[in-house]
């Protein structure tokens, strides 16, 4: 009879210290497999060359590399749904329980429903646990058990349920010689999974006492790069979110805090409302009618609306996979009220380009900018790209980095004038909500 194994099965989660599914994992009774698995329903919607692929692809590496130098085994990777994995691993091993910590996104909820089924009905256990955010689901809710449905008192709501002392440091890189002995794990290269590596490269994240301190002062100007960058690595887990929020609290910065809170506020309004993902949040919203003219999308894609910082904004992401938070909301406004195109466009559009992307933030941020979300900017608010400039970067140095052409006679003229796109918006909007 087969010796019993565990599985820990990494997916946002991709570092060896301090993952809670992964320490209680490797402090189980049995040796554990470590598993990632790329699946197809996720992958299929990328392009080859998806730089957030090549991160995660590069991660693992960098992950296995440690643990092969610790004489551990390592991860084994897999290209198949996880249904399909599951079931192929229940043939050469003998598993008690699979770990894995919580997703909260639609699609994720559906897959663990049917691999926790799968397991079940091999008497397999299926345990997960909080490791992405500090407060989940139903943790942080009004007093009649309702979700909050607006910033401001959910953050203070977190704020006041919080105690840095709870806060819990899970050692789970000091027992991974717990990791199974196996000799011949699984390994993919990017092109078994049908991926090219990226030219573009995530950047590392800054935590820096500094740069938390001077956050605040900094962080609406794009020309300064002062923003953490930690996005993408609070996405995937590269880092873990009580590390940074400790380091928030010990240089007592609350606008930095907050911004971690935003994160979790859109996260619990996704799991709460996960028909948000199609559909606005307001439902009179859903009956605005949208121009949607695809040559105005395509100039906005490119970065040629002939508005010199909504175009800096679109050149930037094209060319980094990043844009900076104050420009995000400027060109989301443009593309919903400037160019009356359905939010969704956007949101897609950023879901492939993003480096940080995560469908919660992603969409809570549209719905934000398009007015038709939780705690929405209001439909009648229409940033003027012009006076942005004024505001953000007077002296036009991100405008000139990203935008060299804007005083040249081959850059574009506007696609539309701000004066007539603002009536025409708030005539549009009126009639949809007032129907």
């Amino acid at each position: 009879m087969k010796d019993p194994i565990n599985i820990f099965w990494f997916r946002r989660d991709l570092r060896l210290d301090d993952n809670v599914g992964l320490f209680h994992a490797l402090n189980s009774n049995n040796p554990v497999l470590p598993i990632f698995i790329f699946d197809p329903n996720i992958l299929e919607h990328l392009p080859t060359t998806n730089a957030r692929v090549t991160f995660i692809y590069n991660t693992l590496t960098n992950i296995n590399y440690k643990l092969q130098k610790a004489g551990c085994c390592k991860i084994a990777m897999y290209h198949d749904t996880p249904i399909n994995i599951f079931k192929q691993l229940a043939t050469p091993y003998s598993i008690a329980t699979v770990f894995t910590n919580h997703d909260y996104e639609p699609y994720a909820q559906e897959r663990d429903t049917e691999v926790k089924d799968f397991l079940k009905s091999k008497g397999i256990a299926f345990k997960t646990f909080k490791d992405h955010v500090i407060y989940e689901k139903n943790e942080i809710v009004k007093h009649d058990g309702t979700p909050y449905l607006v910033y401001t008192p959910y953050m203070k709501s977190w704020k006041a349920k919080f105690k840095l002392q709870e806060l819990k440091h899970y050692a789970s890189k000091a027992i991974i010689s717990n990791f199974i002995l196996e000799p011949r794990p699984q390994h993919l290269s990017l092109a078994d999974i049908g991926f090219k590596k990226s030219s573009q490269k995530v950047k590392d994240y800054i935590l820096t006492p500094s740069l938390i301190k001077s956050y605040e002062s900094t962080r609406n100007f794009p020309a300064k790069d002062a923003t953490s960058k930690l996005g993408p690595h609070l996405r995937f887990g590269t880092v873990s979110i009580r590390e940074v929020i400790r380091n928030a609290i010990t240089e007592k910065n609350e606008t930095f805090l907050q911004e971690l809170i935003w994160r979790e506020f859109f996260i619990q309004i996704l799991w709460h409302f996960p028909h948000t993902q199609t559909k606005s949040f307001k439902p009179q919203y859903d009956r605005i009618v949208w121009r949607n003219n695809e040559n105005e999308f395509k100039a906005w894609c490119e970065g040629k609306t002939g508005y010199p910082l909504v175009d800096a904004g679109m050149r930037q992401l094209n060319k980094t996979g990043f844009m900076h938070n104050r420009v995000r909301m400027l060109v989301g406004s443009f593309l919903c009220k400037h160019l009356l195109i359905d939010w969704r466009w956007g949101e897609a559009y950023f879901a492939e380009k993003l480096h940080d992307y995560e469908m919660a933030s992603n969409i809570g941020n549209w719905q934000w900018v398009a007015g038709c979300g939780v705690d929405a900017a209001p439909y009648f608010r229409i940033f003027n790209p012009t006076t942005q400039i004024e505001k953000f970067d007077k002296n036009l140095e991100y405008i000139k980095q990203w935008v060299p052409d804007f005083q040249e006679d081959t850059y574009p003229k506007p696609i539309v004038d701000h004066k007539t796109a603002r009536e025409r918006c708030l005539s549009v909007y009126k009639k949809a909500i007032n129907r």
